[in-house]
């Protein structure tokens, strides 16, 4: 080959490594989207990369039927790519806020299997440009598969630790849709003397990626104003984590400041007492002697402010995976005045780790366990309610302590609660089951879990707090024929209860089922 032509062919070669690194990040974002969106992480990831590959597959075979003009195709792909690509995330939100239920998904779907045909579409027509440039066709095929396999790699490293955290999912769009465009002129300006009509198509191109720009300045705010659509009250604080999205919204004529992971509520100021009270007291009250303290949760701060209510803690282990949580709790004046300041008290110690891993590498005893986290819906959290899980809180419990598990609702997830009770008693603990009326909630349950029997009617009530009392904890243990563990098919048939497992996760399909019409 010529100089000429080797340039040509580089030129080939880092275009289709680019446009891998812009397609792969669409895929993971268009999972990530469905993820925070639609729900079940596993189940949208699994989802969107299927439909994706299959719509690659698509393309390919599309592709064949494209011989003439090879560059120009190259370049109208890329525009829609970052065309459609490019406002995905923005056009998702406002779906969402103002479209029929269901509508988000279908757009979801629809949009991961087109941007995947046309990618799919476009490598074909690279392998055969380098071909026709003069490079062999064994050669051009190996090159620029390695090019588009290695830009995957990168692709998915760079939404993971700096485009999803940094940009967020309407900017990150944008901007990778910008570097589609911006390759397409490229490649036209240097390939020009091959196309007929060069500055109409430039003129189309420039205007994309103008559009894209404007996108990433003024795109997310506009998304923000969709997303606002979504929450009952204004939003006060939003920031995209390497792990979540966390929103904090206020009433400003209540004044109820309410904490969002991930689109679910955790805590609302108006009425977190009750939860955070029957979450914590029981288990402290039990414990004859509740020196050490672990929470596995709790990013917020307000469990462990309950738990120092008592002189004999010397020291709580607080152990959270998101450090932005806790970072929030610590500066944001409204959760602080919820926690008191309490993750900076010189008793409270914070890890950022997985709660699994952590029971896993630790050897201290613990006199109460305070488990508070999300609730079990896909894989990642499915883990913290398996079997194994609570055999690691077993281990790690002193035998005259106690565990207080948050377990989801005996209302709206009667099944998911029972269940959870279930493979907390199959470790081999004592349990005992509670629930109370939280209204921003509704009818939450928890399980509490001794090495011992458990026996709520002699627990006495010391400390200061605003709902609970001695004499109303143990009717918290009393559940309603519609609430309680005799579950019933419609055909009348009692339903077995099995320990959710890590070979057998079968909480997470139980859990999507109970909260679809909720």
């Amino acid at each position: 080959m010529n100089d000429e032509a080797v340039r040509k062919s580089n030129i080939i070669y880092w275009s289709s490594g680019i446009v891998s690194i812009c397609g792969i990040i669409f895929e993971v974002l268009f999972g990530a989207l469905g993820s925070y969106i639609l729900g079940d992480g596993v189940k949208q990831y699994t989802l969107t990369i299927s439909l994706f590959l299959t719509g690659m597959g698509i393309g390919a075979s599309l592709s064949e039927k494209v011989m003439k003009n090879l560059i120009l195709a190259f370049v109208w792909i890329e525009f829609s790519v970052g065309l459609i690509g490019g406002f995905s995330s923005f056009t998702m939100f406002g779906i969402t806020a103002f479209a029929p239920a269901g509508t988000d998904a279908f757009f979801l779907y629809f949009i991961t299997v087109l941007i995947g045909a046309l990618t799919g579409f476009e490598l074909p027509i690279l392998i055969r440009k380098a071909n026709d440039i003069g490079v062999e066709l064994n050669r051009s095929t190996a090159r620029v598969l390695f090019s588009d396999y290695a830009g995957g790699l990168i692709g998915g490293l760079l939404f993971a630790f700096l485009l999803r955290p940094q940009f967020g999912l309407v900017k990150s769009a944008f901007f990778v849709g910008t570097i589609n465009v911006i390759i397409a002129l490229i490649v036209l300006w240097l390939f020009r003397k091959e196309i007929k009509n060069f500055m109409i198509h430039a003129v189309v191109g420039v205007m994309i990626l103008l559009a894209l720009m404007i996108g990433i300045f003024f795109g997310e705010e506009a998304a923000l104003s969709f997303e606002q659509r979504i929450y009952k009250d204004p939003i006060i604080h939003m920031e995209e984590s390497a792990y979540q999205k966390i929103i904090l919204t206020r009433d400003y004529h209540t004044d109820d400041v309410r904490l969002y992971l991930n689109g679910g509520l955790q805590l609302s100021s108006a009425d977190e007492y009750r939860y955070h009270e029957v979450l914590v007291h029981p288990a402290m009250v039990y414990a004859e002697s509740p020196r050490h303290v672990l929470i596995l949760g709790g990013g917020d701060g307000v469990a462990a402010k309950e738990v120092l209510k008592y002189e004999d803690v010397e020291k709580v282990t607080l152990v959270d995976l998101d450090p932005a949580v806790v970072d929030l709790a610590n500066t944001d004046r409204h959760l602080l005045e919820l926690n008191d300041g309490v993750l900076k008290d010189k008793k409270v110690e914070v890890i950022h780790t997985d709660a699994f891993q952590f029971l896993e590498e630790e050897d201290e005893i613990f006199d109460v366990i305070i488990v508070d986290l999300p609730d079990p819906n896909d894989e990642s959290l499915n883990k913290l309610y398996t079997w194994e899980f609570y055999s690691l809180v077993r281990n790690h419990l002193s035998p005259d302590g106690a565990v207080m598990i948050q377990a989801t609702s005996p209302v709206f997830a009667r099944e998911v609660y029972w269940t959870i009770s279930e493979t907390i008693a199959s470790t081999g603990l004592n349990v005992e089951n509670l629930h109370v009326d939280v209204p921003s909630f509704g009818n939450w349950g928890f399980v509490m879990a001794s090495r011992k029997d458990i026996d709520v009617s002699k627990l006495e009530m010391e400390v200061p707090t605003r709902f609970l009392t001695t004499e109303l904890l143990p009717s918290l243990t009393e559940f309603g024929k519609d609430e309680d563990k005799k579950i019933r098919r419609e055909n009348g048939e009692l339903v077995e209860l099995k320990p959710n497992t890590l070979i057998d996760p079968h909480l997470i399909g139980i859990y999507e089922n109970s909260w679809e019409n909720y």
